[in-house]
């Protein structure tokens, strides 16, 4: 009920009216600030993570199978190999189902469009900017070629196995799982199906140089799956994976050995590197030989495992990463991990019953 004054001299009636004031003032300033309290528990009530959180040291997720929101009787995968987020964020899923090879998202799962029909064996999928347009790079296991296309599919260069430097007899010995384009325009491919060369092409695809190969010893590789730029470091270095030897290995530009990123129980795929972490689907776990196992791996700036998604707890024993391998069953051969830009993570998955990529939210 509001005060009211009966004195009828002025300074006692003002000083009754300023006292009011103040009195209404303070309680409107408690009964907002409870209000704002009331909004912000609920707010983060609402904001909390639903379901089961998987992951350690800080880089923690809730997981979504049914991201996707495309009828899979009218926009059916196959193999679901390689995802990347282009400029205007939305996600870009390669699949080697040539009803529609390509499908793009927004990051919520919509389907917005589709295209390609011409890639039965679309494995690797890489994007890069030149002069501020974005192109597409597709390897195509069966058909032993690379493409550069347009966003929307229109090819504008295929590169042929590369017959005159020694190596190959046959060009079905050439079999590309994926690229990395240089900011030169320089590309470099990964054999890792064939004879485990990374060969480096200009930017018209002429060959420049090749290394690696098949071979005992570090300097050489065995299923070269990815590769990709590492320029967390101020010399720009390739990262190479030799999937059988459970490792990633560090090259330069010319093809010379730095480092060797051991990774067991681990049959690393492609590594994505996003800010100072290196992201990496492990398709199978402890070895190749293990089917329907899987899980995805991260490690921080100075590559030390920091966590595992569906994976084990890394432990480190004397500096020595300890073997890994899967814990929980929400993966079945991933292939590959898209990073967006609020660093939520999407997983592809291979010989997975042709299911949708899952979501990963960072939480």
């Amino acid at each position: 009920m509001p005060h009211i004054c009966h004195s009828t001299a002025w300074p006692q009636k003002k000083l009754c009216y300023e006292n009011c004031r103040y009195m209404n003032r303070r309680k409107f300033v408690q009964q907002s600030a409870l209000g704002a309290g009331s909004f912000l528990i609920m707010s983060d009530l609402f904001a909390k993570p639903k379901g089961k959180t998987y992951g350690y040291n800080g880089m923690q997720y809730t997981l979504d199978t049914a991201w996707s929101k495309a009828n899979p009787t009218m926009y059916p995968v196959n193999d679901c190999h390689e995802m990347v987020q282009d400029k205007h964020h939305r996600i870009l899923l390669l699949t080697n189902e040539t009803k529609n090879n390509v499908l793009i998202y927004n990051t919520k799962g919509k389907l917005l469009d589709t295209w390609g029909h011409d890639f039965p064996g679309a494995h690797g999928l890489t994007l890069h900017t030149e002069n501020g347009t974005e192109y597409l790079y597709i390897t195509d296991t069966a058909k032993h070629q690379v493409y550069k296309t347009t966003m929307d599919g229109k090819i504008l260069m295929t590169i042929d196995p590369p017959m005159d430097i020694g190596i190959y007899k046959k060009k079905e010995e050439f079999v590309p799982t994926e690229t990395c384009i240089d900011e030169n325009g320089d590309i470099f491919i990964a054999d890792g199906y064939g004879a485990q060369y990374i060969l480096q092409y200009d930017s018209s695809g002429k060959l420049k140089n090749h290394f690696g190969g098949r071979g005992d010893g570090d300097m050489h590789l065995d299923n070269a799956h990815g590769i990709c730029f590492d320029r967390r470091t101020p010399q720009t270095t390739l990262l190479i994976t030799d999937r059988t030897r459970n490792c990633f290995k560090r090259f330069t530009l010319g093809g010379d050995l730095q480092d060797v990123i051991h990774l067991p129980g681990a049959c690393v795929c492609r590594p994505v590197i996003h800010g100072d972490h290196l992201y990496a689907a492990v398709l199978r776990s402890p070895d190749l030989n293990a089917t329907g196992t899987g899980f995805v791996t991260i490690l921080d700036k100075d590559n030390k495992v920091v966590s595992n998604i569906g994976g084990s707890e890394p432990k480190y024993v004397d500096g020595k990463l300890q073997p890994m391998s899967q814990t929980d069953k929400l993966f079945v051969h991933p292939h590959d991990v898209c990073v967006d830009r609020d660093e939520n993570l999407y997983v592809a998955q291979w010989a997975s019953g042709k299911v949708y990529p899952y979501k990963l939210k960072r939480v």
